[in-house]
């Protein structure tokens, strides 16, 4: 008998300011069930963050211990910062079946999509680059020189999108998120996801 697929890697990516937290966070809300896996950061936490439920906030020597371990799925330094995915609990998620929501940055993302090209990659953009400058300085949690690096660099961020499956405009992050939805529903359908239903009827006709 052939065995179930391992569970749907789902990674979201995008330009900062593009609302790709709140997308995601859409749709943890509407299936608990989802695997979330919690990125370690060497940055400082922002006001409302907590260690261990939006980012492990380790130092860059903890970091550096862990990419030198192998204990990261994925890694990558931006804007200064460390950005990680612990590899353990992603990969004990996927083979007992479960899906996971990887919300990590380009360079990271596509170093998952190295590793696991059946993943489902999902580019959020905004509906054009002044509205991601007016979400960028309302959030209000960088200073003006980090809002600048991020803008300057946005423009190229979005020359990346070619390399994903599918790319989502955030005009409106629930109808952002229920798209997400959508692709995930069909996702699972895939023949390559649900072939071994076919190997099931067959051996039960043989019997």
């Amino acid at each position: 008998m052939a065995a179930a697929p391992h569970g749907l890697l789902l990674v979201v990516s995008g330009p900062s300011g593009a609302g790709k937290g709140t997308i995601c966070g859409l749709l943890r809300q509407q299936l608990p069930d989802l695997g979330y896996s919690v990125s370690v950061t060497t940055r400082a936490p922002r006001a409302g963050e907590t260690d261990g439920i939006n980012y492990f906030f380790k130092s860059a020597a903890e970091v550096q211990s862990m990419i030198a371990d192998d204990e990261l799925l994925e890694y990558a330094e931006v804007y200064g910062n460390y950005y990680g995915t612990p590899r353990r609990y992603v990969e004990e998620q996927l083979e007992a079946g479960k899906d996971v929501l990887l919300e990590i940055d380009i360079q990271g993302a596509l170093q998952v999509k190295e590793h696991y090209p059946e993943g489902v990659f999902v580019f959020i953009v905004p509906p054009s680059l002044d509205e991601l400058s007016k979400r960028i300085y309302k959030r209000g949690t960088d200073s003006l020189d980090v809002i600048a690096r991020r803008l300057a660099e946005a423009e190229t961020e979005l020359g990346y999108a070619r390399k994903y499956d599918y790319i989502i405009v955030n005009d409106v992050a629930a109808k952002a998120a229920a798209k997400v939805l959508t692709i995930m529903e069909a996702e699972r359908y895939k023949v390559s996801r649900t072939y071994f239903i076919v190997d099931e009827i067959c051996q039960q006709k043989e019997k």
